[in-house]
C-alpha cells in the first residue's frame, strides 16, 4: 500500500476545491445582461479557476502574482505601499516587488485586460480572463498568502496553509452561507483591491495563534489520520482537529470566502461596465472548437509537470504597461441600467 503525506496544497491558494467553489458561484451574482453568458460557460469558468496554480511551477514569473510579504515592507505596510505599479517601481525597485510577491497590483493589470476583452467583444479573451482574474482575487483573500510565514515555516507549524484554505473548504464549505446577492460597480477597484488584502492579512495573527492552541490540546496520533483518495493512502489533519481549528476560528474561512466570491463578481462586473455594457447574448452561443479544447487540455498536462522552485522567491515578471490601456484613465460608466455601487 502505497500511504503518501497530505497536508493538501502547501503553495497553492484556496486549495482546487474552493477555487473551483468561488468562481462557479461568482456567477450567480452576476445582472441579467451577464448572466446568460457566464451560466452557459459555467463549466469553462469552474474548471479553469485553477489554471494559475497549474502554471506557476513551469511559467517563470507566475508565482510572484499570487502573493505578497506585507512583512517586507515594515510596519505599517498596508497604508505605506504605492498603490500604483509605476509608483511601486519608482519607490521600491521592480527587483524588490517581484520579490516579495505583486498579487494586489497584478489583479488590477487583470482588471486592464479583462475590460479590453469586453470592449473588444472577445469571448475566448473573456472567460480565459474571467477564469484567471478570480484566481487571484481568491489568493489575495488568503491570510496566508499575505505573509512570509505563508505555510507556517517559520512557527514550526508546517502545513497550515492547506490545513485553512483547502482541509477545512472541502469538510465545511458545504454548510457556509454563500448567498452574497447582487453585483456591485467598483468606483474604486484598486482602493478594494488593499481594502481586501489589510482584512487578509489582519487575520494572519489569529490563523497561525489558533492553530498553535489547538495543537497542544492534540497528541500527533489524534492530529492525523489516514483516509483513502483514489489508489492512495493519504495522511491528512483529521476531522476531530479541523474541526476544533474550525471552531475556533469562528467563521473566519466562510467570510473570507464569501470576500473572495463577491469581489470576483465586482470585479466582473466593474470590467463589464467599464467596456460600456457590451451586448453578450450573441457571445452566449460561443463554444470552443475541439482544437481549441485539446490546446487547453495539452496545456493543462504540460503544466502538471512543471517542476519550476517558486517559493519563497520566483524570477522577474514584466507587468503589462498600464499605458496600453488609455481607456481606462476614466471609467467609462455608461448608465443603461442602474446598478448599486461600492
Amino acid at each position: 500500500m502505497f500511504i503518501l503525506f497530505c497536508s493538501t496544497s502547501t503553495s497553492f491558494g484556496w486549495g482546487f476545491y474552493a477555487h473551483k467553489q468561488i468562481n462557479r458561484l461568482a456567477i450567480f451574482g452576476l445582472p441579467p445582461e451577464m448572466i446568460s453568458f457566464y451560466k452557459h460557460h459555467i463549466v469553462f469558468i469552474t474548471e479553469n479557476a485553477v489554471n494559475p496554480d497549474r502554471r506557476r511551477y513551469i511559467v517563470p514569473g507566475e508565482a510572484v502574482k499570487h502573493y505578497i510579504d506585507m512583512e517586507a515592507y515594515g510596519d505599517s505596510a498596508i497604508f505605506k505601499l504605492p498603490r500604483n505599479w509605476k509608483d511601486a517601481i519608482k519607490h521600491y525597485t521592480e527587483d524588490t516587488l517581484q520579490t516579495h510577491g505583486i498579487v494586489p497590483w497584478w489583479v488590477m493589470q487583470m482588471k486592464f485586460q479583462l475590460t479590453e476583452a469586453f470592449l473588444q467583444r472577445n469571448p475566448k479573451r473573456i472567460l480565459t480572463l474571467s477564469a484567471d482574474i478570480g484566481h487571484y482575487i481568491g489568493d489575495l483573500n488568503v491570510p496566508l498568502h499575505t505573509t512570509r510565514n505563508y505555510n507556517g515555516q517559520l512557527t514550526n507549524q508546517h502545513g497550515i496553509h492547506g490545513l485553512w484554505e483547502a482541509r477545512i473548504p472541502e469538510l465545511f464549505s458545504p454548510n457556509y452561507d454563500f448567498w452574497i446577492g447582487q453585483a456591485h460597480y467598483l468606483y474604486h477597484p484598486q482602493q478594494r483591491i488593499w481594502q481586501a488584502l489589510q482584512q487578509a492579512n489582519n487575520a494572519v495573527d489569529s490563523v497561525l495563534r489558533f492553530e498553535k492552541l489547538v495543537s497542544q490540546k492534540f497528541s500527533d496520533d489524534k492530529k492525523y489520520s489516514f483516509e483513502q483518495r483514489g489508489a492512495t493512502t493519504q495522511r491528512v489533519y483529521s476531522r476531530d482537529y479541523v474541526n476544533a481549528y474550525h471552531h475556533m476560528l469562528n467563521g473566519q474561512v466562510e467570510r473570507q470566502m464569501r470576500m473572495a466570491i463577491e469581489l470576483v463578481r465586482d470585479f466582473w462586473f466593474t470590467c463589464w461596465v467599464d467596456a460600456g455594457q457590451p451586448d453578450l447574448y450573441p457571445l452566449s452561443v460561443f463554444e470552443f472548437s475541439p482544437s481549441e479544447s485539446d490546446s487547453i487540455e495539452r496545456a493543462k498536462q504540460l503544466w502538471d509537470k512543471g517542476n519550476l522552485k517558486v517559493r519563497p522567491h520566483e524570477n522577474s515578471s514584466q507587468l503589462a504597461n498600464p499605458e496600453k490601456y488609455p481607456f481606462l484613465e476614466r471609467p467609462l460608466y455608461v448608465r443603461r441600467r442602474s446598478y448599486y455601487s461600492a
